[in-house]
């Protein structure tokens, strides 16, 4: 992992996004690049008339928060002796973000923190449109630790198994690995090939099949992290599609709604 691609705005889970990036370069020592991303509507003003327009005091309040808090972020980057970059952009975060996680190992975002169950969110729409790992952190909750316990949701799907391939390097340096095996179907790949895949890369995860709750299967994955004391889950993104999660419900979104320990997600 030598790349990672940080949502740098200033809002609830900055800090988090940033201890977590912080824990990353040390184990790593990779690049930080850094992305803040300026809303066309945040300085766009309408009138009574339909005429659209940007106050300059507007403009230049907006310039000022953000070279501001920018600073802040570089020099606490600085101080951890972190490599890093940083890009300004206008437009919509998640779009941005997407175009560019392509030549990312991982981005880092927040879990969404005004409206938990919208499929829009910066979080969702990285975890099914790009094949680059996310690891989404909740605003309030767990912070993320490169050596600490960690949970793999296992279906034997096809987007678990690429979960669990790119969570490989993270895996090697936690303490202790848990794979909790919960299945809607019929599991194509059983967890014994799991759990050999993870020893030849010198993982030796304890295999699990814990008792699915009565509410869903997230808040089985979700008290499945407690009990092991997980400080993140991998898991696979969006086995069905998003319209069918989005209209019935499923295991991604619910677990974006409701986490409170670090996500890493892959589609």
């Amino acid at each position: 992992m030598k790349s990672i691609l940080l949502y740098a705005n200033e809002d609830e889970g900055i800090d988090h996004r940033l201890d977590a990036v912080l824990c990353l370069s040390s184990q790593f020592d990779c690049l930080v690049n850094c992305v803040q991303v300026t809303p066309y509507n945040a300085f766009i003003m309408g009138d009574p008339f339909g005429g659209v327009y940007a106050l300059p005091t507007v403009v230049e309040h907006i310039g000022d928060a953000e070279t501001a808090h920018r600073l802040r972020i570089e020099d606490r980057l600085r101080r951890q002796r972190v490599r890093w970059e940083w890009q300004n952009y206008e437009g919509t975060p998640g779009h941005v973000m997407i175009e560019r996680s392509r030549l990312a190992d991982l981005t880092v975002v927040s879990l969404p923190e005004r409206n938990p169950s919208d499929p829009l969110s910066i979080a969702a729409g990285l975890a099914i449109q790009t094949r680059t790992p996310v690891l989404a952190m909740p605003v309030e909750g767990k912070s993320f630790n490169c050596n600490s316990n960690a949970l793999i949701a296992w279906n034997g799907s096809m987007e678990g198994a690429f979960a669990l391939r790119c969570a490989t390097p993270l895996l090697k340096r936690a303490t202790a690995v848990h794979l909790a095996t919960i299945a809607l179907d019929e599991v194509v790949i059983p967890q014994q090939e799991a759990i050999h895949y993870l020893l030849q890369h010198g993982i030796d995860a304890e295999a699990h099949e814990p008792v699915q709750s009565e509410n869903s299967v997230a808040d089985t994955l979700l008290r499945a992290a407690i009990e092991f004391g997980a400080h993140y889950i991998v898991a696979g993104a969006y086995g069905h599609s998003r319209l069918r999660e989005f209209l019935l419900g499923g295991v991604t979104r619910d677990l974006i709604a409701n986490s409170s320990v670090p996500l890493l997600l892959a589609h």
